[in-house]
């Protein structure tokens, strides 16, 4: 056998007798000796001399290796008795015929596993050394673009078996034609039963067969992530459910075709789900949503529902039955009412909310928001984005209703003006404050008394354009123990309002952005590295257009832990490079200076110093730095992962 595989063609040598056995062979060859002239030496294959081609349908002893010749059936029953993965990966290599009909064979299949399997009581050691190597699923595979295609998935389904088995796979697609399809998803069915968690996005010509393999093979499986899968209907969820009892994690986004029935099936037979989450589906309803709520509420604890045709029984039956739900976000359900969310916080069934999001729901009032409060008595953060019709009065209510929140954030409610956030940060112990594009916050002063909040440790105000020099006044009173502090996009702010808040801040403060904060100069920076020098981490002075080398300076002499600096955009030079450099006590570890131009080559002996500490450099838009400046950076500080 060795020397047929090995035969290699015209060149070699053949040791014998004749070449051709058969005479009518011989004279066939012979019978072209008058347009040629062949030479037989005694103990060699006869070899032509004469510059002519033979056809193919004239010189039929063309020889090919021996094992190509061999019949499917032959080729999978050799490959079924392949000791291991690392050995069916060698063979896939070959051929791609030979990767096809590697990934024909289902695991249980191979001579190996049944060995294994019919000897674990004897060996039961060895057994369980052999399954942990190939079954227990170990690896990780992410596969992105266009490039995923179906003979990708086959080699690694081949390809994992034989290094710990194929765990997690993450397929994240295209509308190409030369997308994976149902063959390819069977291929991965076939080779990797280990297979726990898998997500499949943006893959139209996947569809409930591709689904039903993946089911029918893998029935470890526990995560399960569907993405825009359009092909995919209630047929392959209702596999999934029926085959794979350990499903805990399910979550499908923009597959028109799953509908009630699919879940329906998900409620009664997956006794351990955990998380779910559906997000724009039109075909489910208050009858799936419902059902599954009912049949899982003694294990599920995370409800994610985006987009969905449900009404307000839907949600009374998520405040009547969520007894162990923890985490609950609903957005754009624009079927819901107040009285729907009124209901479910009246419900009292929600005792164990931790987290809760709301988001685009007209349903959400005043009203609906304390019922909410009462209703969870054990919430701590709370989120709210677009809900347009809370004022104040709902989120003080809802502030004094419950009495554990401990974050709050509120995005795009516009009704919530000043009044509305102080009184609650002096109803309850926050934490965490978070207030985004909140076009109702106006700068007023108030002259009556406030208790303070010491409890805050986290105040984020971004893009208000309304908040102004007084409300950080008010604000630098009440909150004494800040330690983050985020003021983005406040482009009204200016020294004369920070610097008071920066002067009442007993904690120290850690984390400061004041990115887009175009008003602010030198003189806050000094402030804040004199007054909080000793425990600031983190600063961000990206676009603040005033801060110079002055800043700079301030901030080499007096921090200490600072290991994150952003002065994107703003006047400084090399100059304030140079002083950075020489501070011996800084540790930085990411710089930008992204757009400085007073930024040149000069800076170049300073960045290399600096470079001993950095992971992060940014010098994008730096017009005055030369190409050769950046290649001596890369080739010096090759730690430091350098943006240019």
């Amino acid at each position: 056998m060795p020397a047929l595989v090995n035969f290699g063609g015209d060149d070699d040598f053949y040791y014998g007798s004749s070449f051709y056995t058969n005479f009518t062979d011989l004279g066939r060859l012979c019978s072209i000796s008058s347009q040629v002239d062949v030479y037989y030496p005694p103990r060699k294959r006869a070899r032509v001399i004469a510059p002519f081609i033979f056809q193919e349908t004239v010189f039929e002893q063309k020889k090919q290796p021996s094992i190509d010749v061999l019949p499917d059936e032959c080729l999978f029953e050799i490959f079924k008795r392949l000791p291991g993965g690392r050995e069916r990966s060698s063979c896939a290599c070959v051929s791609k015929h030979w990767l096809m009909l590697l990934i024909s064979i289902r695991k249980g299949e191979y001579e190996s596993s049944k060995a294994v399997k019919e000897n674990s009581d004897s060996v039961s050691d060895d057994a369980e050394m052999i399954s942990s190597d190939e079954d227990e699923g170990y690896l990780t595979r992410c596969l992105e673009g266009k490039k995923v295609t179906d003979m990708r998935l086959a080699a690694v389904a081949v390809g994992t078996s034989g290094h710990g088995g194929l765990g997690k796979l993450s397929i994240r697609g295209s509308s190409s034609s030369r997308g994976v399809t149902n063959f390819g998803l069977s291929a991965i069915a076939r080779g990797c039963p280990s297979l726990k968690t898998l997500s499949l996005w943006n893959l139209p010509r996947v569809g409930d067969e591709g689904l039903s393999e993946i089911a029918k093979e893998c029935h470890l499986l526990e995560k399960l992530d569907l993405c825009q899968c359009p092909s995919v209907s209630n047929k392959g969820l209702i596999s999934i459910a029926e085959n794979c009892p350990n499903l805990t994690s399910l979550s499908i986004e923009s597959c028109p075709k799953i509908g009630n029935e699919g879940l329906l099936a998900i409620g009664n037979i997956c006794s351990k789900l955990q998380s779910i989450s559906i997000k724009d589906c039109p075909l489910v309803g208050d009858h799936g949503v419902s059902s599954l709520l009912l049949s899982t509420s003694a294990v599920l604890s995370k409800v994610k529902f985006q987009g969905l045709n449900i009404t307000d029984f839907s949600l009374a039956v998520i405040g009547q039955y969520g007894k162990l739900v923890t985490n609950l976000m609903l957005s754009g359900l624009q079927n819901v009412s107040e009285k729907g969310f009124w209901v479910m916080g009246n419900a009292q069934g929600l005792q164990k909310l931790v987290s809760l999001t709301i988001t685009s729901c007209r349903g959400v009032t005043d009203l609906s928001l304390e019922a909410m409060g009462k209703g969870c008595t054990n919430l701590k953060q709370m989120y709210l984005r677009k809900c347009c019709f809370i004022s104040d009065d709902g989120l003080v209510a809802f502030a004094k209703s419950t009495g554990s929140l401990e974050c709050l954030q509120l995005e795009e409610c516009n009704r919530v003006t000043q009044s509305g956030i102080l009184g609650v940060l002096s109803d309850c112990l926050l934490k965490s404050l978070t207030i985004v594009k909140c076009m109702g916050i106006k700068d007023i002063s108030l002259e009556a008394p406030l208790s303070s909040c010491d409890s805050l440790k986290s105040l984020s105000v971004r893009n208000c354009p309304g908040f102004g020099t007084a409300s950080l006044a008010i604000l630098g009173k009440l909150c004494p123990q800040l330690q983050h502090l985020d003021l983005s996009g406040l482009c009204g702010i200016t020294d004369v309002g920070l610097l008071p808040l920066l002067e009442s801040c007993e904690a120290g403060l850690v984390k400061v952005n004041l990115s887009g904060c175009i008003k602010l100069t030198d003189e806050v920076v000094l402030a804040l590295t004199r007054l909080h020098g000793g425990t600031l981490e983190l600063l961000n002075l990206d676009g603040c257009r005033r801060i110079t080398d002055v800043s700079l300076v301030a901030i080499a002499d007096n921090c200490v832990f600072l290991s994150d600096l952003d002065v994107s955009r703003s006047a400084i030079t090399d100059s304030g490079v140079a002083a950075l450099s020489y501070a011996e006590q800084l540790n930085l570890q990411v710089l930008s200076f992204l757009g400085c131009s007073g930024v040149s080559n000069k800076s170049l002996p300073f960045l290399k110093k600096l470079g001993k500490t950095l992971l992060g450099l940014n010098l994008q838009l730096c017009n005055s730095i030369s190409v050769r400046t950046i290649e001596l950076l890369v080739e010096t500080l090759w730690r430091c992962d350098i943006l240019f």
